[in-house]
């Protein structure tokens, strides 16, 4: 393989997260897990919304996060939506963007490229895009008789559920798999996936060639470059 140009630069210091929400903030809550026990060199210097009156801005405010409301109906495009969310982005001087269970189609600027990542709780490209988020991912599944789900982290693009896979992880699903048992079971795989792949990024273990992600060694592209 020809040498692979990592992403980001290994950090020497905790990675600080700008972490986007919708909803109940049960993903915001593992990365704080994985802080406070030490399996996870991260910060968290803001967490932006796209609802005012959800679950996770209460959390986020309870763990002493500066939280910022940011209603997508206020803009009146895409991309002026973005912009914003970006420019909050910088000022809060993130390395990594996490997108964790936020439902509002975002546009990422250059400076961002390969700089936010997603989870989407199905293995990629099945039962992804629009519509597919949250439980209906997982009636889906079920309904269609898979026989394997799970998770997927990416990097995000300019579409839903879309752009370079950094990592899977899978389960089995029986006949008797409920969709509330396979959501729990996901989940569970989501907990460790993320914080996983926020480690490899931070580490400066990440290469995208041709539209792929390519996990290195430790000291790999240091090796490549010498």
């Amino acid at each position: 393989m020809s040498a692979m140009c990592p992403v980001s630069a290994a950090l020497q210091r905790p990675i600080r997260l700008g972490v986007l929400i919708s909803g109940g903030g049960t993903t915001l809550l593992n990365f704080l897990e994985h802080i406070r026990s030490g399996q996870l060199s991260a910060e968290i210097p803001l967490v932006i919304s796209s609802q005012a009156d959800c679950r996770g801005v209460e959390r986020a405010r309870e763990a002493g996060l500066p939280v910022e409301v940011v209603h997508r109906r206020d803009w009146d495009s895409v991309g002026e939506f973005s912009q914003h969310l970006f420019a909050r982005l910088r000022t809060a001087d993130v390395d990594l963007v996490t997108l964790a269970g936020f439902l509002c189609l975002i546009e990422v600027p250059d400076d961002f490229r390969h700089r936010v990542v997603n989870i989407h709780p199905s293995l990629i490209p099945a039962f992804c895009g629009p519509g597919f988020y949250g439980q209906h991912v997982h009636e889906a599944a079920v309904r269609r008789g898979v026989k394997i789900s799970g998770c997927t982290v990416h990097f995000a693009d300019d579409q839903y559920d879309h752009g370079p896979i950094v990592l899977q992880r899978s389960t089995e699903v029986t006949d008797e798999t409920t969709a509330d048992q396979l959501a729990r079971q996901v989940f569970a795989l989501e907990c460790q996936a993320y914080p996983e792949a926020v480690r490899l990024f931070a580490d400066g273990r990440l290469a995208v060639c041709d539209g792929r992600v390519h996990i290195l060694e430790p000291g790999q592209h240091e090796a490549d470059s010498a």
